[in-house]
């Protein structure tokens, strides 16, 4: 099943001039960015945004409900060769009709895209899902990753969830909203009111890169919906086990105001990788790219420059 595309000429990289701005860098000197795909041996597509031109150094993986676009901040900040993944189901890569979208699946899809696309081991950010994706991708096919940051995440996140409210789940609370929506605008005031952390502007940029029109000329989201309901829900605490399994330099990220993670789950990352490097970022939400993008940015430019294990 294929992705669902806009209806309207949407052009995702005409604002890229406003990230420049939010970063205070001049237009020219953000990297050109590119969107590109990779087939999987499954037939379906896995897009992508290519930044720059040389191999890339960074691979960015997105949360659930989200796309690549959420990493523009942190990798026009970076300035280095990198790739963006739309993950299965998110963005313009294709739909599975089993909406089989958790981290063992999508790392498969992720593999591929690094054996076409990025031919060096590259430093793997996940956040979310994407971290999820990360730990397992980097657990699993070792020679792909050179070290690996994991943002707000572990594989006690499902345990998180249950006790939290919307207002703590913040955009993700989204996923399980409206199907569709009257207007644009409608979805941006939801998403406004859900990221109380990020410039107005900020969030309207990042709804309509994860909209859609629908041939009714209503509007609805860029992704399918994750998992069935017929499956239940899932337990993500088998990935522990691929935490332990890691042989790269890895940080963990935690987003100071989220509560997706606990002092208990980082407890038990470092009881399971005692080399992981634990950062916490002040007034941030679960996206600390989007909520703060220039700190999220300086501690993976750091972790680059002296990535350890032990």
């Amino acid at each position: 099943m294929g992705a669902r595309e806009p209806m309207d000429g949407y052009d995702e990289f005409a604002t890229m001039h406003e990230v420049a701005a939010e970063l205070g860098l001049p237009p020219g000197d953000v990297l050109p960015v590119t969107r590109r795909l990779v087939r999987t041996g499954e037939g379906r597509r896995v897009s992508y945004l290519a930044w720059g031109d040389g191999r890339p150094e960074i691979v960015f993986l997105h949360g659930g409900g989200q796309n690549a676009h959420t990493w523009d901040l942190v990798a026009a900040g970076l300035g280095r060769p990198a790739l963006a993944v739309d993950l299965p189901g998110h963005g313009h890569s294709d739909w599975r009709d089993d909406r089989d979208y958790w981290p063992w699946r999508n790392a498969e899809a992720v593999r591929e895209v690094l054996a076409a696309a990025a031919p060096s081991p590259v430093a793997v950010v996940g956040m979310s899902l994407g971290g999820l994706t990360a730990i397992r991708l980097a657990s699993r096919w070792p020679e792909l990753v050179r070290c690996l940051v994991v943002v707000d995440v572990t594989p006690n996140v499902h345990l998180r969830t249950r006790a939290m409210s919307v207002r703590q789940r913040g955009t993700t609370a989204l996923i399980g909203g409206p199907p569709a929506f009257e207007s644009l605008e409608q979805m941006v005031e939801a998403a406004v009111r859900a990221s109380p952390n990020r410039p107005a502007a900020a969030v309207r940029r990042g709804v309509r890169h994860n909209a859609r029109r629908l041939p009714d000329g209503r509007w609805a989201w860029r992704y399918d919906r994750i998992g069935r309901p017929e499956d239940g829900p899932m337990d993500f605490t088998p990935l522990w086990d691929d935490v332990a399994a890691l042989r790269r330099p890895a940080m963990l990220v935690r987003g100071g105001l989220s509560a997706f993670t606990a002092m208990e789950d980082e407890r038990e990352f470092i009881r399971r990788l005692p080399s992981v490097r634990v950062e916490i970022v002040p007034d941030a939400g679960h996206s600390v790219q989007s909520d703060q993008p220039k700190a999220l940015t300086r501690l993976i430019e750091h972790f680059l420059r002296t990535p350890t294990i032990g």
